[in-house]
């Protein structure tokens, strides 16, 4: 994730020895994270798709969100190995920072990390117009469904301004469009704003609207047709983890593009573990598609039921399992 190499100039051999022990440190997460994290949250994630595909009609509006983060985690978790083994970590990278492939894994991690950020508020929202107003059908699968095809268009339109600044940071001086929008950081920034302020104002403006309706106890606490009561576990744990691991990143992004407007000749040592931290958060991030279907795994309660009627299905086929052929013959008898 990062080398030693950019900082040869360091004369110092105590500086040399940090900065061998940063890399060390980045390398046994990377490993970590390729061997463990990387296996479990694409599987884990693949399976939270099939499993809620498979049970169309028992999904719930929170079943839609973790369909769609999960669809950007399997993105996310398809990336992460190629920036791990990247030329930022390995001295035999077969591409370069520079060309389109950085390009293209920027763009996907961007997408997805958009979708993953405002899935999060949205689920929020509805959650508390499901409380407040329960079977007005606002919150409803069919318009769940809409709602994340929305996110995902928004999220590449939104992604669409800094990624104008990615391509021209990367493209020659000579095309006159781009000569002038040569600034990874305007891109940082927009990223900043758009993939973190945005959404965690959103998401704090309904968890205090939640939290307020919970405290007042009426007749409709008692209807059947409410949400489970273990969605609140769910979504408290979903905005919790979402921002514990995506907080790290983006303050980077945004520490980076401050130092950087100052245009000030910053000290080496900060750099160095500017770099490090950059690193740390960059794998946090990538953890986010590891921990988020491993949640929505033991904290919905319902998903492990939807699991063995999957795995039944698949080890029975399309002829049905006998049992349930014998069940189905006393009922018509």
């Amino acid at each position: 994730m990062w080398s030693c190499d950019a900082f040869n100039g360091t004369k110092t051999t105590e500086d040399q020895h940090l900065c061998h022990e940063f890399h060390l440190v980045l390398s046994i997460f990377s490993l970590l994270y390729l061997i463990i994290c990387f296996p479990i949250g694409l599987c884990y994630n693949a399976l939270l798709v099939l499993v809620n595909l498979y049970n169309k009609a028992t999904m719930t509006m929170p079943d839609v969100y973790f369909v769609n983060i999960a669809i950007a985690g399997l993105i996310i978790s398809a990336i992460a190995p190629m920036y791990l083994l990247g030329p930022a970590s390995t001295k035999w990278a077969i591409w370069s920072f520079n060309n389109e492939v950085y390009i293209t894994l920027l763009i996907l991690f961007n997408v997805s990390s958009l979708v993953i950020m405002y899935s999060t508020p949205l689920l929020s929202w509805d959650y508390y117009m499901e409380r407040a107003l329960p079977r007005t059908y606002m919150s409803s699968v069919y318009n769940t469904k809409h709602v994340c095809g929305f996110i995902w268009g928004g999220a590449m339109l939104t992604s669409f301004s800094s990624l104008l600044f990615y391509v021209c940071n990367h493209v020659s001086t000579k095309i006159i469009e781009c000569s002038k929008m040569q600034n990874k950081e305007a891109a940082d920034a927009i990223m900043v704003f758009i993939g973190y302020i945005v959404p965690a104002v959103a998401v704090l403006y309904a968890l205090v609207l939640i939290l307020r309706i919970r405290k007042e106890a009426t007749p409709l606490d008692q209807d059947t047709g409410r949400l489970d009561p273990s969605v609140h576990r769910l979504l408290i744990a979903t905005v919790c983890t979402q921002f514990t691991l995506w907080t790290p990143y983006y303050i980077t992004l945004l520490v980076n593009t401050l130092t950087s407007m100052q245009g000030k000749v910053m000290d080496e040592n900060y750099v160095r573990v500017l770099h490090f931290t950059k690193g740390v958060s960059k794998f946090l991030a990538f953890s986010s598609s590891f921990v988020m279907p491993l949640l929505y795994r033991y904290i919905n309660k319902n998903f492990p039921h939807k699991l063995r009627r999957l795995l039944k299905k698949l080890h029975c086929g399309n002829q049905g399992c006998s049992h349930e052929r014998t069940v189905v013959q006393q009922v018509i008898t």
